[in-house]
């Protein structure tokens, strides 16, 4: 028997506001959304990603450790900026080899984005 990453979910304090972030800003698809259940999942492939609203504001504003991967990290990163988007690190060669840089959504919670086919 084996198990697969299937979904991540990242809380947040206010559903309308991240998801607007995550498909305005950002440009991924809403899969489903409940205002209800305070819950709303993206169209990602791969792996699910998935916002939780939560009034624990300790859950929030924090390194996620979520990385979304892109083809052209200086263009990606310099299209954010110019949407706003606060970037705590700004994209570089990394030590290891990768080319990363890490952004920040509306509740301060950090996140990788990586492009992932650099040499």
């Amino acid at each position: 028997m084996s198990m697969k990453l299937a979904y991540v979910n990242v809380f947040v304090t206010d559903l309308q506001r991240s998801v607007a972030f995550f498909e305005s800003t950002l440009g991924l698809q809403v899969k489903m959304q409940s205002q209800d259940f305070g819950y709303a999942s993206f169209a990602t492939e791969h792996v699910g990603f998935a916002l939780a609203q939560t009034e624990d504001k300790s859950l929030t504003g924090r390194h996620t450790g979520v990385g979304f991967a892109v083809a052209d990290l200086p263009g990606m990163h310099e299209s954010l900026v110019a949407k706003g988007v606060a970037f705590t690190m700004q994209p570089e060669k990394q030590p290891w080899g990768g080319f990363m840089a890490m952004f920040q959504d509306p509740d301060g919670n950090v996140y990788y984005l990586d492009q992932m086919d650099q040499e």
